[in-house]
């Protein structure tokens, strides 16, 4: 199925988010009893965790992971599990127990990948299914912690795996894997500035793209992609789905 496309400015791109979010919650709720999500950081995150904060869903019931984490403690800026804390779980006031933390920074990563891959496995099941999957795009096309080139874009097998060789800083990190990424429900993909550009063109543009950004979307159900104007500016309107939103009105190309 072609992605959906919508390019707007962030404030509205995060109401879209929300209104989306609270709709497949809600199917997911009623046909499973729980709504399972992973969250990245980056701009991804400030940009739509204050307004996801808000949505109407039954946070008793919904499932958070992650789909990659630094190996930095939590209380640490570039922690993606802080930023989500700061931003979305502790205003949402999300019970304690529905919080499903990567421990990155545990003394041995490789044990606490494993340990993560059981914890997915337990709550969503074996192989697991996420409902939504939500990914920040680097400007080099990477998401979660699956880098360009890396040899883990071919892992099949595990769903969690440790990267020490990450080529941005920290090198150290564990990350969701492609197969985990392609099986949830919708994969939202969300990229803001002009670093982002190219890639994105690449990623939608290009059937043979290697780039993980490209991968994930290939390889996903559904797909909705958030963009700005900026990280859309080498966007052609021929792509299928493709949404143009203003303040005023929408149109479909």
């Amino acid at each position: 199925m072609a992605p959906e496309i919508i390019i707007d400015k962030p404030g509205a791109l995060a109401e879209a988010l929300a209104i989306r979010f609270e709709e497949e919650a809600r199917r997911a709720i009623e046909s499973r009893g729980r709504v399972a999500v992973a969250l990245s950081g980056g701009s991804a995150g400030t940009t739509f965790f204050p307004r996801l904060a808000r949505a109407s869903v039954d946070w008793s019931r919904t499932e958070f992971f992650w789909c990659d984490e630094r190996a930095l403690p939590p209380t640490d800026p570039g922690s993606n599990f802080g930023l989500a804390q700061r931003l979305w779980l502790e205003p949402a006031r999300v019970p304690a127990a529905r919080v499903h933390r990567m421990e990155a920074d545990a003394p041995d990563p490789a044990a606490a990948a494993d340990a993560y891959a059981a914890t997915l496995a337990r709550v969503l099941g074996t192989p697991p299914r996420l409902d939504v999957a939500l990914l920040g795009v680097g400007p080099d096309g990477h998401v979660c912690s699956l880098f360009p080139g890396h040899a883990l874009l071919e892992e099949r097998e595990r769903s969690v795996v440790f990267v020490a060789d990450s080529p941005k800083p920290p090198p150290a990190r564990l990350t969701l894997t492609l197969p985990v990424v392609e099986a949830a429900g919708l994969v939202v993909v969300a990229a803001f500035g002009k670093s982002k550009a190219a890639v994105l063109r690449e990623a939608l543009h290009d059937p043979a793209s290697r780039l993980p950004v490209a991968l994930a979307i290939r390889g996903a159900r559904r797909v909705l992609v958030l963009v700005d104007e900026d990280a859309a500016g080498q966007l052609d309107h021929g792509v299928g789905g493709l949404t143009v939103s203003s303040d005023a009105a929408s149109k479909r190309l």
